[in-house]
């Protein structure tokens, strides 16, 4: 596999080195603290952090932000916008040779923005942002399974993001942030924030550009887009994906606990066929 590391504030610039010259890691995740799950430990202060963002910077090592506001005033439909807006561009801006990627891009201004910075900047997006809004959520009632972090925007950002992983370009890939919860964790006073998407990622991805007319962009959105920001070959094996209904269980156990599967138990459009090492 290959590992990222978890930026602190204490983090040392060379720490950081060594690690990406022993390619322990091949880049760093930037959360600021508080801003999703498991993110306590995370940065306080983006300028505090200048030391270790210029080394990266100097090395060529990519750094791989949340991209959401941790200011407890800001709306939380806007916290990525306002993250945009005072954070990434300042940092930016003060970091011009800075590789970076935009993790889980939910808005069309982030969308607007990769854009302006490629090709040192690139967006992932998520199986999920592309097929639910925010309105998805309180459907018929709340929905904890379809609560994650981003949380879903309205529909113009969904149809931008569709519209963004489809059009070709080079500055946008795969990224599932799939994060497994169990069923007490998430049907809860207080949710964890996730969706668990990997066993349906490919089939609701392909279906997507399916339904955009995009099918022969999906092969370098899902596989090679990635590969190439961080300077690493394509992996010579290959998966076939078929237009063939499948579907995936509703849940998958864990010891005696079980995990909703999203979009299981659904008639998916497409399947997963042969896999090759």
């Amino acid at each position: 596999p290959l590992m990222t590391c978890y930026l602190t504030d204490h983090t040392s610039p060379d720490e950081i080195e060594r690690g990406f010259s022993e390619r322990v890691w091949i880049a760093a995740k930037l959360y600021p603290a508080g801003a999703t799950t498991n993110a306590h430990h995370g940065v306080t202060d983006l300028v505090g952090l200048a030391p270790v963002l210029e080394r990266m910077e100097k090395i060529g090592m990519p750094v791989l932000i949340h991209g959401e506001s941790t200011d407890p005033s800001v709306d939380i439909f806007d916290r990525e916008e306002v993250f945009m807006e005072k954070s990434l561009l300042p940092l930016l801006k003060r970091h011009q040779g800075l590789k970076a990627v935009i993790e889980h891009v939910t808005t069309a201004g982030t969308v607007d923005i990769v854009r302006a910075h490629a090709p040192r900047v690139a967006g992932t997006v998520t199986p999920h942002h592309l097929v639910i809004n925010r309105t998805s959520i309180f459907q018929g009632g709340l929905r904890p399974h379809l609560y994650c972090l981003p949380v879903a925007k309205r529909e113009s950002h969904r149809l931008a993001l569709r519209k963004a992983v489809t059009s070709g370009e080079s500055c946008f890939m795969i990224g599932t942030d799939t994060a497994p919860h169990v069923r007490g964790a998430k049907e809860a006073e207080c949710c964890s924030a996730g969706i668990f998407g990997g066993v349906t990622a490919l089939q609701t991805y392909v279906q997507v550009f399916d339904e955009e007319g995009a099918l022969d962009r999906f092969e370098a959105f899902a596989s090679l887009n990635g590969a190439r920001f961080h300077g690493l070959e394509p992996n010579k094996g290959t998966l076939t994906l078929l237009k063939r209904p499948s579907s995936a269980l509703s849940a998958v156990p864990v010891d005696e606990k079980e995990v909703v599967v999203f979009r299981g138990g659904e008639v998916l459009p497409w399947s997963i066929g042969e896999v090759k090492a």
